[in-house]
């Protein structure tokens, strides 16, 4: 594998994806460096879920090539991109995905559990505590907040160590004080533990934490904007 492959976390080369007559993505073209925080915007219809997706290796392009760390995913069965996506990719949505009968830590350890691997209590103990909840271990999802729940699910996110963070509208159903906390650990989760992430938003305050966001409109990446601020962020926005 070259230098510059080892560079990049994730890419996309001339993407596109169809829905019947409607095409969702077309031609999109990308590298994610490795260790960087993207955030990606657009109105709705542009293609930020269908990007996203995508770019996971959640769906398959109708054409173009998607590599997670140099593999090219469009490549591998379901089979070995289901373990792919186990293994080498965490996800946090915007609805938490928590099993109502599982305690916190079993929630966190759940993908060890599918991917038949024995969790280290140390790094689940690391993890918890990072997020804050460590005193919330045995705790079911029904005994916490929002804000803590969506800490769980990113915990869960984080305990496999991948190679990338895929999260969507992670902030979308908290209120902007639990929001910002949430931000700030994917922002710790880069800086400190060198995670990918990539963050679709609709948000320009989130999306103002990431080192760029790209901004697409019918299905193209059409701007790309480094070094983020809220009111840049929200004035790009509002010209798209």
């Amino acid at each position: 594998m070259t230098a510059e492959a080892t560079a990049v976390a994730v890419s996309l080369e001339s993407v596109t994806k169809d829905y019947g007559d409607v095409r969702a993505l077309d031609g999109v073209s990308w590298a994610f460096p490795r260790g960087g925080f993207t955030a990606v915007m657009g109105p709705s219809g542009s293609g930020k879920s269908t990007f996203l997706h995508c770019a996971s290796g959640l769906d398959r392009p109708s054409a173009g090539a998607v590599r997670i760390g140099g593999t090219d995913i469009g490549r591998l069965s379901e089979t070995r991109r289901t373990r792919l996506r186990r293994e080498r990719i965490g996800f946090v949505f915007q609805a938490f995905n928590l099993i109502p009968s599982m305690d916190v830590e079993q929630n966190i350890t759940l993908p060890l559990q599918l991917a038949g691997t024995k969790a280290d209590p140390g790094r689940v103990a690391e993890v918890a505590r990072r997020v804050g909840l460590a005193d919330r271990l045995r705790h079911r999802p029904s005994e916490l907040s929002g804000g803590q729940q969506q800490r769980v699910a990113l915990a869960r996110a984080l305990v496999t160590r991948p190679e990338v963070v895929f999260a969507d509208e992670p902030t979308g159903a908290l209120d902007p004080r639990t929001a910002r906390d949430v931000l700030r650990l994917l922002r710790e989760a880069v800086d400190l533990a060198g995670q990918t992430l990539v963050l679709v938003t609709h948000d320009p305050m989130a999306a103002a934490w990431a080192d760029s966001v790209l901004f697409l409109s019918r299905g193209r990446i059409v701007d790309e904007m480094t070094s983020p601020t809220v009111q840049g962020v929200m004035s790009r926005w509002e010209s798209l």
